[in-house]
């Protein structure tokens, strides 16, 4: 997929009109991202991804919107991706993800509504936006980049689109476009939409709860880097385990039934990604307990009984041996809580 690590400061501009309009310093945020005041004057000139990352955030902070003023007087307060994330990320399968995304944000009265649409072997995602919009082709593009790339790492496996409609003529160069979506792009279309297999709207989701925390630390960055690879055969029986199951583990036969193997074929399939169905456990079981201990308000024992141990002191012998240090020992020294 294409790739690039500068933006055009014809967006950066963009970016900037709509901070302004939400009463954010211009001059301020020029200053924190070390851009000379006239570099926005050139029309050739760039900027690297990780500032425009950088510029986003601040003027997410500075506006307390997630929108970054575009939405014409509505807000999405910071920590609304987070939570449609979050609705989203027990869903059984790709498809539904969309759907309760796309209803969560229908619950906020915004100038623009989403739906997928599936025909055959193409599926659809299309954005409605009121043609009254102010920065209405920069909200349009945005809407449809972000959704190809949050779907993408949901399920473990980069969507690439196949078309791209834009219901307005292109007023920049193409190369922006690319940068976006890399695939044909159909000008002055009908609607605005982006197609892509539909086969992908079936495929079980390989994120969780957990994953989800440290994807939404630095979510912009993987957003924009779209660096999604594609999942192999310890990923699917991870997704299979943390979809469907809680401090439990189904058995070995159950997991060779839901991916269709003769046990003799998985375990050789395991051995050669230098694994087990045992250290796939674990390793879930470790991702776990340091997630819960980063839980101040979580005793020892507590977390212990999350993670199934009926004894405090199992739990502790089995996080050494994967951690080579005690449940307290970790949690005091990453992240200060001693308990």
């Amino acid at each position: 997929m294409y790739q690039r690590r500068t933006i055009n400061i014809n967006r950066v501009v963009k970016l900037l009109q709509g901070a302004a309009r939400s009463g954010a310093s211009i001059p301020d945020l020029l200053d924190q991202c070390d851009i000379p005041r006239q570099l926005l004057d050139d029309p050739n000139g760039t900027i690297e991804r990780d500032t425009f990352i950088k510029m986003m955030l601040l003027i997410m902070q500075q506006t307390q919107d997630e929108f970054l003023g575009f939405g014409q007087g509505r807000k999405s307060k910071p920590g609304t991706f987070s939570m449609m994330a979050h609705a989203v990320i027990n869903c059984p399968t790709l498809g539904a993800a969309i759907e309760r995304g796309i209803r969560f944000y229908d619950l906020f009265e915004l100038s623009m509504h989403s739906r997928i649409e599936r025909e055959g072997d193409i599926a659809r995602l299309v954005v409605q936006a009121d043609p009254r919009l102010d920065f209405r082709e920069v909200i349009i593009e945005t809407s449809l980049f972000v959704w190809l790339r949050f779907m993408s790492w949901l399920v473990g496996k980069a969507i690439e689109p196949q078309l791209v409609k834009l219901d307005y003529t292109d007023v920049r160069n193409d190369e922006e476009h690319r940068f976006l979506f890399d695939c044909p792009i159909e000008y002055s279309a009908d609607e605005n939409a982006v197609s892509f297999r539909a086969d992908f709207l079936d495929l079980p989701l390989v994120q969780n709860e957990l994953s989800l925390s440290k994807f939404l630390k630095d979510s912009l960055a993987q957003l924009f880097d779209g660096n999604i690879h594609n999942v192999g055969l310890p990923a699917q029986i991870r997704a299979i385990i943390s979809n469907e199951y809680g401090n439990s583990f189904p058995d070995f036969t159950e997991i060779c039934g839901k991916l269709n193997m003769t046990p003799q074929t998985l375990r050789r399939r395991l051995k050669e990604a230098n694994t087990s169905y045992q250290e796939i456990k674990d390793s879930i079981r470790k991702d776990a307990s340091v997630y819960y201990l980063s839980k101040p308000d979580l005793s020892i024992d507590e977390i212990a009984l999350l993670m199934g141990f009926s004894e405090a002191s199992s739990f502790h012998r089995a996080f050494k041996k994967w951690t080579g240090k005690t449940p307290s020992s970790f949690r005091k020294e990453h992240f200060g809580v001693s308990q």
